[in-house]
């Protein structure tokens, strides 16, 4: 048995919110599952703070609602807006049929970790820190596993699917020769954070401005702000100099004139380049791309944490049984794009068309009214249920389907015995 190669029913790459997600469900429904993820820990800095009330839901199907609301976390069961000096609620949460009616902003690494303690428990699941995948390994024509990197040195596991979850850059998409197809964005954004105040309204807002704009998401103790830039301009951005950059952030928001100043640096702020994209084909045989890997969505809304954990809780109700018998099928790969694309495909519609406003603003001078839909919500709160649950909710909801394993005392977290079998015959390819 060779020390540098494993073999698994499933090999996930990328633990991310997508990749976690699916490997839970999938050890839990006794699946063997290995997860790989090339970090040591899950406290990178990560943007995708949001838990959207369709997640929450998968969580409470779960059984692990009480208990993951026990983390820290801010509820947010409303949406405001503010054009210029006027302000607008424009979404409501607390109409959804859902156990939890509301946003709940949680740092993603407290999520990933939770998932991760959960899985643990599950002598199926295994999640293999440190290890970045970074090629295919290959069988003829169909994908029969990965290859990665690690600090002790290379590996190989073999696996009957191997899902690519690592995120819009995906490298693993890129070595099955899957290109997505660009849809376009006309903006980017900086991150950054501000300290919070004592007397700071507690909400997740925006400010919008003709020429500029800002999202200041309430994490607790500090802000953190994304600033919306003219897609590509980060140089001129750059150019014109932090201490403008502070007077158009003090400008949107008064309240920040006090602390500005402690942006002192540019390496204090991250530049996100906003892509909207989709694969036409999201699999190919033994291999299947799902969340961003598959479809990067935009800022706009925030639902993409969310999307990629539907997409693995479809895939997980679809492939858990083929898996579990080792007849898994190119068709059952098509069925997970076929229940997801259409979801996929109408919310980055949605973004499309708000990214026309977006720049419409961007490029805008003079004051700056709402426009119509945004003056209506404000107006009539019960149409605050619409956005309510496009956002909160999306197109095509998914529920859990998968079993549940017994867990016997004393096996909660050790290897599978497939785990411990060197995988044969495929070959590298790609990375």
């Amino acid at each position: 048995m060779s020390a540098n190669a494993l073999s698994t029913s499933c090999c996930i790459v990328g633990a991310g919110p997508c990749g976690l997600m699916l490997g839970f469900l999938l050890g839990r429904a006794g699946v063997d599952v290995t997860v790989l993820e090339k970090h040591g820990d899950f406290l990178h800095d990560f943007r995708g703070d949001i838990i959207h009330p369709s997640t929450l839901e998968v969580i409470a199907e779960l059984g692990l609602l009480e208990e993951f609301l026990e983390l820290p976390h801010q509820k947010e069961e409303v949406i405001t807006e503010q054009f210029g000096s006027r302000e607008y609620t424009w979404v409501d949460y607390r109409h959804l049929p859902t156990r939890a009616k509301f946003l709940a902003m949680m740092p993603q690494w407290d999520f990933l970790d939770f998932l991760a303690k959960r899985g643990r428990k599950y002598p199926c699941f295994r999640l293999l820190m440190r290890t970045e995948g970074v090629g295919l390994l290959a069988d003829g024509d169909r994908v029969a596993g990965a290859r990665a990197r690690t600090p002790e040195g290379p590996i190989e596991i073999g696996a009957d699917l191997t899902v690519a979850c690592d995120g819009r850059g995906s490298l693993i998409r890129a070595c099955a020769g899957l290109v997505p197809k660009e849809l376009g964005a006309p903006m980017d954004s900086l991150w950054f954070r501000m300290p919070k105040r004592a007397n700071d309204p507690p909400k997740t807002t925006s400010r919008l401005e003709a020429g500029r704009s800002i999202i200041l998401l309430d994490r607790g103790d500090y802000w953190q702000c994304a600033f919306l830039i003219v897609k590509g301009s980060i140089e001129e951005v750059q150019r014109a100099g932090l201490p403008a950059l502070r007077r158009d952030i003090a400008r949107l928001v008064p309240s920040f004139a006090d602390r500005v100043e402690e942006l002192a640096d540019w390496s204090e702020l991250n530049l996100l380049s906003t892509a909207v994209n989709r694969l036409e084909r999201w699999y190919r045989p033994g291999l299947l791309c799902i969340g961003d890997a598959a479809h990067a969505m935009s800022p706009v809304l925030g639902v993409g944490v969310s999307l990629a954990v539907q997409d693995a809780v479809a895939a997980a109700n679809i492939l858990w049984r083929p898996l579990t018998m080792r007849n898994l099928r190119e068709s059952d790969l098509r069925s997970v794009q076929r229940r997801r694309q259409f979801p996929i495909w109408a919310t980055q519609q949605v973004q499309l068309t708000l990214h026309r406003s977006i720049d419409r603003l961007l490029h805008a001078e003079g004051p700056l009214e709402a426009p119509l839909p945004v003056r209506m919500l404000g107006r009539f709160p019960r149409l605050r249920r619409i956005p309510a649950r496009l956002m909160g909710m999306g197109f095509r909801p998914e529920h859990v389907r998968t079993p549940e394993v017994e867990v016997a005392p004393g096996l909660a977290g050790r290897l599978p015995e497939a785990a411990q079998a060197a995988s044969s015959g495929p070959q590298a390819i790609g990375g």
